[in-house]
C-alpha cells in the first residue's frame, strides 16, 4: 500500500503511538509519507528518520498567526477556515502523488481533523479522544451558564464579561459542530480502547472500532536490575494528569517515604511550581525529569519499585504498559481506559480515587518485595502476550488493507 499520514500532535503518548505505527508499516514494505502543519512536534520521535515528511503552512491561504492565545480551541470561522485550507492543500498533494489510503491522526487543535472532508481517498481516522474540554468537567463544564448574580444595569464590567462569555460559547459551539462534521467524513474511526469508543459515541454520536495500541518490547525491557525505594510517574505535567493526587498518596505513606520521580515530555511551568510547593509542604521528595532520553527513561523504570497512575478519564494510557514491560507493577486509579490494561493482582493494583487507597496499595508492594517482584514478572509476560507492537501493527494493517480495498499480504 501507499499510505498517506496526516497528524498534528504534541510530544507524548499519541506521537509515540503514531511513530510505532509508521515504523511497523514501513517494516512491512508499505510506502508511507506524512503531512503535518508547522506546530506539530516533529522533534520528538521524528517521523522524518523513517519516511518523507511534508510540512505545509497552516496559514498559506489565510493570513492567520497561531499564538499562545490560540492553542487548543478554534476561536472563529477564520481559524477554522485556515485549518480547512491547510488540509485541503495536503489532501490535494496526497491524491496527486497516487496514495491508496489516508491514515489521519488526531489534531491538537480540533481532535478530529477536517482533512477527511477534502479527499477522495479512502480515509481512516485514528482518534485518541474527542476534544475533552468540550465534553468533560475540567473541573467545570465549559457550557454551563455563568454564576447567577444580580448586577446593576450600569455595571459595564459585568456586561462586558457577559458578552465575552456569549462569544466564547459561540466559539465552542462552532468547534463542536466542526468536530462532528469532521469525524463523520471518515470511512471509519479507530480508537484506542472501549472507553474511548464510548466517549466518541457520547460526544459525536458515531460508532468506531477499537484498535489497541502496543509497546515496543525491544525498547521497554526488564533488565533485572535491583529495585530501589522510589516510585515513578510518567506523563506530561498538565492538570488532567492529576499529579497532585499522586504526591498526596506518597505523603500518606509512613516515613521514610520513597522519592516520587516524575518523567514528563513537557511541563506547564506554573503547575510544576505548584507541585513542587505542594511536595515541599507535605514532605515528599518530588523529582521531575523533563524530556529525558529513552535510555534514561527505561533505566529509571527498571529501578523503580512501582508506578503510580491517576489521570482523570485518560482514554488509554501507554505509560502503565511501558512500565509493565520493564517489570514494574502499576498502582492505578480505576478510571478510564486503564481498566482495560491493568488487571487487579496480575500486573498491578486498581484503587479508588482516594490518595489513602493508593498509599495503602503502594505500602503493600513496599512491605512485600516478593509480591512486587512476582507482579513485575507477570506484568512483563502480560505485555508480551497481549500488548506487543507487532500485534498492534497487525491490527492497524488489517483495517487499512480492508478500507483501501487491497487483500491481506499486499
Amino acid at each position: 500500500m501507499k499510505i498517506a499520514v496526516w497528524y498534528n500532535l504534541p510530544s507524548g503518548g499519541a506521537k509515540r503511538a503514531l511513530y510505532e505505527h509508521v515504523r511497523g508499516l514501513v517494516a512491512r514494505g508499505h510506502h508511507v509519507e506524512a503531512w503535518c502543519p508547522p506546530m506539530a512536534d516533529r522533534a520528538f520521535l521524528p517521523l522524518s528518520d523513517m519516511i518523507e515528511e511534508h510540512v505545509v503552512d497552516l496559514d498559506r491561504h489565510n493570513p492567520l498567526r497561531w499564538t499562545d492565545e490560540v492553542q487548543l480551541t478554534l476561536r472563529s470561522e477564520r481559524s477554522i477556515k485556515a485549518l480547512q485550507d491547510h488540509c485541503r492543500t495536503c489532501a490535494s498533494d496526497m491524491e496527486r502523488r497516487g496514495f491508496d489510503i489516508l491514515f489521519a491522526n488526531s489534531c491538537e487543535l480540533s481532535a478530529a481533523s477536517p482533512i477527511g472532508r477534502f479527499t477522495s481517498l479512502p480515509a481512516i481516522l485514528y482518534l485518541q479522544e474527542p476534544f475533552r474540554s468540550l465534553y468533560e468537567a475540567q473541573p467545570r463544564l465549559c457550557w454551563l451558564a455563568r454564576p447567577d448574580r444580580k448586577t446593576s444595569l450600569f455595571d459595564i464590567k459585568a456586561h462586558r464579561a457577559a458578552f465575552a462569555d456569549l462569544r466564547q460559547i459561540r466559539n465552542w459551539r462552532l468547534q463542536a459542530r466542526e468536530e462532528v462534521d469532521n469525524a463523520a467524513a471518515y470511512r471509519r474511526i479507530l480508537v484506542n480502547s472501549y472507553f474511548s469508543r464510548e466517549s466518541v459515541l457520547r460526544a459525536y454520536g458515531l460508532d468506531s472500532d477499537v484498535c489497541y495500541l502496543g509497546i515496543d518490547m525491544d525498547l521497554f525491557t526488564d533488565r533485572g536490575l535491583p529495585r530501589e525505594d522510589f516510585i515513578v510517574g510518567l506523563s506530561s505535567i498538565v492538570p488532567p494528569k492529576n499529579i497532585a493526587f499522586c504526591i498526596r498518596a506518597i505523603a500518606a505513606l509512613p516515613a521514610p517515604r520513597p522519592r516520587l520521580v516524575w518523567i514528563a515530555n513537557s511541563a506547564k511551568p506554573d503547575l510544576l511550581a505548584e507541585l513542587q510547593s505542594l511536595a515541599n509542604a507535605l514532605g515528599v521528595d518530588f523529582v521531575p525529569k523533563i524530556r529525558i532520553p529513552d535510555a534514561e527513561l527505561v533505566d529509571t523504570l527498571n529501578r523503580a519499585t512501582a508506578m503510580v497512575y491517576a489521570p482523570r478519564l485518560e482514554p488509554f494510557g501507554l505509560s502503565p504498559l511501558e512500565a509493565n514491560a520493564c517489570g514494574v507493577p502499576v498502582v492505578a486509579v480505576a478510571e478510564g481506559g486503564v481498566r482495560e490494561t491493568i488487571i487487579e493482582g496480575e500486573n498491578g493494583l486498581l484503587v479508588e480515587s482516594d490518595p489513602q487507597a493508593m498509599a495503602a496499595a503502594l505500602q503493600r508492594l513496599r512491605a512485600t518485595p516478593d509480591l512486587a517482584r512476582h507482579m513485575g514478572r507477570n506484568a512483563r509476560r502480560f505485555v508480551e502476550q497481549r500488548w506487543s507492537q507487532h500485534d498492534a501493527c497487525d491490527r492497524l494493517e488489517t483495517h487499512l488493507l480492508k478500507h483501501a480495498g487491497q487483500p491481506s499480504g499486499n
